[in-house]
């Protein structure tokens, strides 16, 4: 009976009179209303006005820039060609020397889109002159593959220009229909020993073609004084030798010829030969004082874009500003009573979605409120509690993949690098544990334990690996085995573009894995001795005590190993853990064995080696040169000196981790504890203090220098035989 009181009265506050979804629905549809009438309003009246006004200055701007700089290539072309003349015309020898030949060469070789230099005179079309010259760049022709013979029937069809430009005119001739391709010729007066010549310049139009652009909106063009069309984005107009002449911009132009306007921007209109409608449009014109030459630019106005957009931004604006309204009137109204709570909720399911277990947010959520609001957040909570938990069970970096949905649940190959730790002597220490504090020794060793691993945890994690296991005193890490790694780019034929773009992708992903496994497991290295010295002082602080407790002075030895694992899920039923098999995680721990009789804390494969040594180790291979971009993760190693059979992979050789001399200590640790503070005596252990040699790595930890002539690097398993070298 009282769960359907329950029930009823639930549903009787659900029957509310006024519900606040339909409030709300009808205070913004009513904003949306207004606002919508409003920027349709007003939006007409900005399009008309700003379209016009951006149209007008940006075409006038544009048609301004692509004058002056038409008219400063013209001059530049001009010049040069006369001081090549002038130059030849006082050499030793005159035109016809070696010396003059090689000042042409090389005057064609800096101006390739020159093809021909011609002096001539008024009857040179009909009868070659003593006085002519003809210069032409043959690799032009040869390269455009166009015949030179095109150059002669030029000159022979514009013979008038030619006795033009002899009597003192400069004149522009478009030459594109002949040569097959945009090209130009100018024909400038030019005066030498009382006689009157024109020197003429022909050269490719192309340069001209994109100082004016291509640009979708405004188009620029070049017209001479007889409304030839010179130069324009589309090259096959000016091939056909297109007239400007009835085009109506030109003829309003000429129409204004009176005025002696040599810049002006008017308004006109052009009928559109598909809809026989007029198209309004603004053309701006600017005469250059060479040749005639007239550069236009014009723009359609219903095209414009600017204006569209700046009438866009305006709406944008004014929407924003009406949104605004709503949303204080909106939050004014339910903040206290909906808005506020679940924005904080959904944030805090939002940050568990992302794997952020340990978020503030949901910390500042109020579990006592009696409503559902009250149940979703004493539920979201508990969720978090228990997702905590399960990551200390399992693996933090799992925990977020299955929580993020990002883990593939199936086995797949990975290459990763793997990490194996050992503390040395752990069977001595844990006697000692037992003999001291009897059946109180399993809590002081677990107390042990938890102080050393949870700082070699957390240099695992702040380098971004994942802690795949403990076994004893021992830790296993991966790197890698969480990054997204598909391997199908291997079956791509070797033709492919893709296979070596997605194989260098691949390749860098794993050096990084390799690079963040030794910074990381570097970092350990400072840990320990902060471990060692922390020991030290609890062990004095506890001496006076009856079972005076203690942390013993440590030692470890730690593996490293780069090759391709099976990863997923091992074990089934209520049973499972997300792991790494194969050969390449037994070597790591192999290779963590190995410290004791190399004398070595870290110990690193050759494979590993192999794969960073180009980038971050000096040796050989780079000239022992590290690249700039990986000089601040530079890593300096000492080959063990003795050669290594090792089961199934041959003879290999380990490395010994000296240092990364430039690794930074206190940003590093600084990513998890913003109070961090270097320890001046733990701090001669890695980075720029750190040791230089594996004989000071070997001093500084108080490791013995092993006989490499006598010792057996494996002698329960006998899985490695050494070889002096």
């Amino acid at each position: 009976m009282k769960d359907n009181s329950n029930k009823t009265q639930n549903e009787k506050s659900i029957r509310v009179k006024h519900p606040i979804g339909i409030t709300l629905a009808l205070i913004i549809g009513l904003i949306v209303v207004i606002s919508l009438g409003t920027v349709t309003f007003l939006n007409s009246y900005f399009q008309s006005k700003d379209v016009r006004l951006t149209a007008e200055e940006n075409n006038l701007t544009i048609n301004s820039r692509s004058a002056s700089s038409i008219e400063e290539r013209l001059n530049t072309i001009r010049s040069n060609v006369f001081q090549l003349l002038d130059l030849l015309s006082v050499v030793s020898g005159g035109r016809n020397s070696a010396l003059s030949r090689q000042a042409q060469s090389f005057f064609f070789e800096r101006n390739p889109d020159i093809a021909s230099i011609y002096v001539l005179s008024a009857d040179s079309a009909e009868s070659s002159n003593a006085s002519d010259i003809r210069m032409v760049n043959s690799r032009f022709f040869i390269s455009n593959e166009i015949d030179e013979s095109v150059q002669e029937q030029f000159f022979r069809d514009n013979q008038d220009s030619i006795r033009r430009s002899c009597s003192g005119e400069t004149i522009a001739c478009n030459a594109s229909p002949l040569f097959g391709r945009s090209a130009l010729c100018l024909m400038i007066p030019y005066k030498e020993n009382g006689r009157d010549q024109s020197c003429c310049v022909t050269f490719s139009a192309e340069t001209l073609a994109e100082i004016l652009g291509t640009g979708s909106l405004n188009t620029s063009f070049m017209i001479n004084d007889s409304d030839e069309l010179l130069v324009h984005p589309d090259a096959d107009r000016i091939i056909r030798g297109e007239s400007m002449k009835n085009y109506p911009l030109v003829r309003e132009m000429r129409s204004n010829n009176q005025n002696n306007d040599s810049a002006r921007q008017i308004p006109y209109d052009e009928i559109n030969e598909e809809t026989s409608k007029k198209v309004p449009y603004y053309g701006a014109y600017q005469k250059l004082p060479l040749a005639d030459i007239v550069v236009m630019t014009i723009v359609p106005l219903d095209s414009v874009l600017e204006g569209a957009r700046t009438t866009t931004k305006n709406n944008v604006y004014l929407t924003i500003a009406i949104l605004c309204i709503s949303i204080i009137l909106i939050l004014f109204f339910a903040r206290f009573v909906i808005s506020r709570p679940l924005r904080r909720l959904s944030l805090a399911a939002h940050e568990i979605q992302k794997g952020n277990f340990n978020t503030p947010i949901i910390s500042r959520l109020k579990f006592d409120r009696q409503d559902e609001i009250g149940v979703l957040n004493r539920g979201t909570r508990d969720e978090q509690e228990f997702l905590n938990t399960f990551a200390k069970f399992t693996n933090q970096g799992v925990a977020k993949a299955i929580a993020t949905k990002s883990i593939d649940f199936e086995p797949h190959l990975k290459d990763c690098t793997i990490f194996f730790s050992d503390i040395r002597g752990f069977t001595k220490i844990s006697d000692g544990f037992k003999e001291r504090f009897k059946e109180e020794s399993a809590a002081e060793i677990i107390t042990f334990l938890n102080d050393y691993m949870g700082r070699m945890v957390n240099c695992v994690t702040l380098s971004h690996g994942n802690i795949d296991k403990f076994e004893g005193d021992a830790i296993m890490g991966v790197w890698g085995i969480l990054r997204e790694d598909d391997l199908s780019f291997e079956k791509l034929p070797d033709a492919n573009p893709d296979k070596k773009r997605l194989a260098e992708e691949h390749s860098r992903h794993v050096k990084e894995d390799a690079i963040n496994c030794i910074r990381g497991i570097i970092a350990m290295r400072y840990a320990l001795m902060e471990y060692n010295k922390a020991a030290e002082k609890f062990t004095k602080e506890h001496a006076n005590e009856p079972r005076a407790r203690y942390k013993p002075h440590i030692q470890i030895g730690c593996g490293i190993n780069t090759g391709r694992v099976t990863a997923g899920v091992m074990g089934g039923g209520e049973k499972m853990e997300y792991t790494a098999i194969g050969d390449a995680v037994n070597f790591a721990s192999r290779t963590e064995a190995t410290n004791k009789p190399c004398g070595t804390d870290i110990l690193i494969t050759e494979d590993t080696y192999n794969l960073i040594k180009k980038d971050y180790i000096r040796c050989e291979e780079n000239h022992r040169m590290i690249p700039n971009e990986f000089a601040a993760d530079e890593i300096v190693v000492e080959r063990i000196p003795v050669t290594i059979e090792v089961k199934g992979k041959g003879e290999q050789h380990f490395y010994g981790v000296v240092n990364m001399p430039r690794f930074d200590i206190e940003k590093f640790f600084k990513t998890s504890n913003p109070d961090f503070k270097v320890d001046p005596d733990c701090a001669k252990a890695v980075g720029p203090t750190g040791p230089r040699t594996m004989k000071e790595v070997r001093e500084l930890l108080g490791i013995p220098t092993p006989d490499f002539e006598k010792v057996n690097l494996n002698e329960e398993e006998n899985k490695t035989v050494v070889k002096p070298s």
